[in-house]
């Protein structure tokens, strides 16, 4: 069985469904032990994308980026 424990951390960093009724200015301790006996089951596609860290770009911001890096070339 896998544990993993955090401690100290800030409870304004958790997850929305796992704030709610703690105290966001709250320092906490957050274990996380893996069920045995469920049946594993592949995350989908949406879900793969709901748990990306930020900074999230839009294809906006990532074309103005190529842009200003080609210009640059062209200096």
């Amino acid at each position: 069985m896998n544990r993993i424990v955090k401690e100290h951390y800030p409870a304004s960093r958790l997850p929305e469904d796992l704030r709610q009724g703690v105290d966001p200015t709250a320092i906490v301790t957050v274990t996380i032990v893996e069920e045995e006996g469920l049946p594993q089951r592949s995350a989908t596609l949406d879900e793969i994308f709901a748990l990306r860290q930020p900074p999230f770009r839009t294809p906006e911001e990532i074309d103005a980026e190529l842009r200003r890096h080609r210009d640059e070339w062209d200096d």
